[in-house]
């Protein structure tokens, strides 16, 4: 009974499924007839139309004994106001195209098709302002990025000018304290343009997986050795980081191994690695723990730490670039891309990287596929 039931109530899906791809089918046939969802259809109909109104009234001129160069001016007029309507009809939406299309030509992506029909003029309509929508987002797109950008790139520069002007005027000395501010800035500018090199590779989508089996422990290993010195030798190159925020690794088992293009997860593990440390408090504790995830070669990724956490509200913008928003924003000179490059490096493995619930601090969930799932 226990596998007699299942079929019963699958069987009538499975037999309703052919009729109704029968209708389906019959319906996408008789399209190319239909004059309201066919160009072809409708000018068949405006011939059709035009030769029974002239035979019309070529039975009405044989009746009523009129002269044949009337019936024929009457006839042409005819012609001439059914294919002005029907013309009108077609054109309209390509008309309204043309204008919007310079409007978009002019900075203008707010416009958009509205004469939409129901044949092929109507899906190109339709086509058009997906296109518009699109060009609309990626130009709103690039106004934000310069915005940010230049942000991003006046406060280090104005910082830095600041401090290069005082010693120059003689304001304060070119002390180590002062050069050590200097340097700061410095850093601060070289680790944006690294983001934004990264930002530019994203965007282009020229970077290649070079995915490849490795030992988990020893890998992670030294990405955190690497990170807790501050020489990532990416994102966060040069950046000095808290000698008081203790990192921790815990992998399980100790042989664990994964498939995955180890430089894009350096970035990864670096990123989060990084801004958990900005986020952590005083003698604060960052945790990486890896564990074997359900396919072969799979890796699942966390990252904890003790902090005040990502609000609920935040954690679907956690991820956007030049968001620094959150419970856990310190204006400490992050750039706000780290996390968007992260996201950007797991999406290339075909993973997924999240927010996860956390007692304490925040808690981000990276899984990769591994080898049976990995993107070609």
């Amino acid at each position: 009974m226990a596998r007699t039931e299942p079929a019963a109530h699958v069987a009538p899906r499975a037999a309703g499924a052919p009729r109704a791809n029968w209708r389906e089918q019959v319906w996408a046939g008789l399209r190319p007839y239909d004059p309201f969802r066919s160009i072809k259809a409708a000018l068949q109909l405006l011939v059709v139309v035009s030769v029974l109104i002239t035979t019309l009234l070529l039975f009405v001129a044989v009746a009523s004994k009129t002269q044949m160069r009337i019936i024929t001016i009457f006839s042409v007029i005819a012609s001439l106001l059914i294919t002005q309507f029907v013309a009108h009809g077609l054109t309209s939406p390509l008309r309204e195209m043309t204008a919007v299309a310079r409007a978009m030509a002019n900075g203008d992506y707010s416009r958009r098709v509205t004469a939409v029909r129901r044949d092929e003029v109507g899906e190109l309509a339709d086509t058009f302002n997906h296109m518009a929508a699109d060009l609309e987002a990626v130009d709103r797109h690039r106004k934000e990025l310069v915005a940010n950008v230049s942000h991003e790139l006046r406060t280090p520069v104005a910082a830095l000018r600041a401090v290069l002007e005082n010693v120059v005027d003689g304001v304060v000395e070119a002390d180590p304290e002062t050069m050590r501010t200097a340097l700061q800035q410095t850093e601060r500018l070289s680790r944006l343009i690294s983001h934004l090199l990264d930002l530019s590779r994203l965007d282009s989508g020229v970077v290649v997986l070079d995915a490849k089996r490795f030992e988990v422990w020893p890998y992670l290993s030294a990405v955190i050795k690497t990170a807790s010195l501050g020489l990532q030798g990416g994102p966060g190159a040069g950046h000095r980081p808290r000698a008081d925020v203790h990192l921790h690794l815990d992998v399980s088992p100790p042989e664990l191994t994964a498939h995955a293009d180890a430089e894009r997860l350096h970035q990864v593990v670096a990123n989060l690695v990084d801004n958990a440390i900005k986020h952590s408090p005083s003698s604060g504790r960052v945790t990486v723990r890896a564990r074997r995830g359900s396919g072969p070669g799979s890796l699942d990724l966390e990252v904890l730490d003790e902090g005040p956490g990502i609000p609920a509200s935040e954690r679907n913008r956690v991820f956007e670039r030049f968001n620094r928003g959150g419970a856990g924003a310190t204006g400490d000179g992050g750039t706000g891309l780290g996390l968007a490059i992260a996201r950007w490096a797991v999406d290339l493995h075909g993973g997924a990287i999240q927010v996860a619930e956390s007692p304490r601090g925040c808690r981000i969930r990276v899984t990769l596929p591994g080898s049976g799932q990995a993107p070609s």
